[in-house]
């Protein structure tokens, strides 16, 4: 045989191995979810807004197409309860309130838990999260959600007020209560207390009260809103607007509040720390310069200040892909994109990027490290955790209007305990 014809019929023979070899080597692709798509519903919310101008960069990544379904808050709500109670799988992930609807979606299995996600991926850091923040989205032992923004329970006040009266920042709940009465003095116009007293509203700002001085709404399955505890906490709030408050406070809730502080017609203010910008821009506070910021005060408990979660990240628990489902979140939930919304104003939940100056530079330094502080001690909600939640803060909100009347508290918080007994009574056969 010729010499030339031995030599190309091995080189066939060969090239033929290697091409069945290669095609029993499964593909590598660095996008191991070509093709695939999974749809996102959203809140109308900052936080969304800034993933949205991210997605690109994830899609080319992953190879994932990302669906964005926007709604407005009570919208997406909706809608989410009707597709989930209709078995759809999408939404694959959405957008939720932990402190709204996390019972009832936790209640009627649409939440897809996530306790083994987060532990397949070392580098996702999940102890990263203040523990505050989990149990915010920890329903019946299982982790139903992600945190995205934070809000915690904090003290505003007036530099310039206290320094002339020569009194410190108040540590302590007695301590305001006396800083309160001294620097009132609405004959010049300025009042020694604002906070909410709308019946409904004021609910989640009288829960630090409430917490600090050792009480809480509910305790296993028992409403505790008529505790001595809870008495004194509701007591004292009331007591502060009743006495040291503006006029009108019965109509506030916190644009009312904040206007009120911001004008300077107030010595100390406590709400959320998120509405903190009302109070230091220019354009909107004639007091910008002089606002202080404090770890909400102590009671007999010490300080317990409601840190809350405005807004989760679920998985639908019917969702067909939940393995791509579970990449979007970890994704969207990581230390890099958190610290990329942290700097566009959004509050995460990670310790690491609060820890981190490119994570803090935009906020008041004053601010972070109340932030920091309260974002560990805090209490995870601030609000009767119940699926009836309205009907609930109804009832505690009665009491505290009483105070602010100056009416029978003891008397009214036995009737608010008796109804929001009630209401844990009903969900428990419901």
């Amino acid at each position: 045989m010729n010499i030339s014809l031995v030599m190309i019929i091995a080189s066939s023979l060969l090239a033929g191995c290697a091409t069945k070899k290669e095609a029993e080597q499964p593909k590598s692709t660095s996008k191991p979810f070509e093709g695939k798509k999974i749809t996102f519903a959203t809140a109308n919310h900052p936080w969304a807004d800034t993933i949205k101008t991210l997605l690109p960069d994830f899609e080319t990544k992953t190879g994932m197409k990302v669906e964005v379904q926007s709604y407005v808050d009570e919208q997406l709500t909706q809608k989410m309860t009707v597709q989930f109670t209709s078995g759809s799988t999408t939404p694959d992930v959405f957008m939720y309130r932990p402190l709204q609807e996390g019972k009832q979606f936790t209640k009627n299995g649409y939440l897809q838990p996530m306790d083994e996600y987060v532990k397949k991926d070392a580098s996702y850091d999940f102890n990263d999260f203040y523990k505050p923040s989990i149990s915010a989205t920890t329903f019946d032992g299982k982790l139903t959600g992600i945190p995205l923004t934070t809000e915690q329970e904090i003290l505003y006040y007036r530099k310039d007020l206290i320094e002339k009266a020569g009194i410190s920042v108040p540590k302590t709940i007695d301590e305001l209560v006396a800083a309160v009465k001294k620097l009132h003095d609405p004959n010049n116009g300025v009042y020694g207390f604002v906070a909410r007293g709308q019946r409904s509203a004021l609910v989640t700002q009288v829960s630090s009260f409430l917490f600090s001085e050792g009480g809480d709404f509910i305790q296993g399955d028992k409403a505790t809103i008529n505790t001595p505890e809870a008495i004194k906490a509701f007591t004292t709030y009331g007591t502060l607007l009743k006495d040291y408050g503006p006029p009108g406070v019965l109509n506030m809730s916190w644009p009312q509040a904040m206007g009120v502080f911001a004008q300077g017609k107030a010595a100390f203010y406590t709400d959320g720390n998120s509405f903190y910008q009302n109070a230091t821009d220019p354009s909107k506070s004639i007091v910008a310069d002089k606002v202080g910021f404090a770890t909400f005060p102590a009671g007999k408990a010490g300080a317990k200040p409601a840190s809350v979660i405005s807004w989760g990240l679920a998985m639908n628990a019917k969702s067909a892909d939940k393995d791509a489902a579970w990449e979007f979140i970890n994704w969207a939930t990581s230390k890099e994109i958190v610290l990329k919304t942290q700097q566009k104003g959004v509050q995460g939940a990670r310790a690491s990027v609060w820890n981190n100056p490119e994570g803090t530079k935009s906020f008041p330094s004053e601010l972070v490290k109340v932030i920091k502080e309260s974002s560990e001690i805090g209490v995870s909600h601030d609000r009767p955790v119940v699926i009836r939640v309205g009907e609930a803060r109804e009832a505690v909100g009665g009491i505290v209007l009483r105070a602010i009347l100056g009416e029978d508290v003891k008397g009214e918080a036995d009737i608010a305990n008796k109804m929001l007994q009630d209401i844990i009574d009903k969900e428990k056969t419901e």
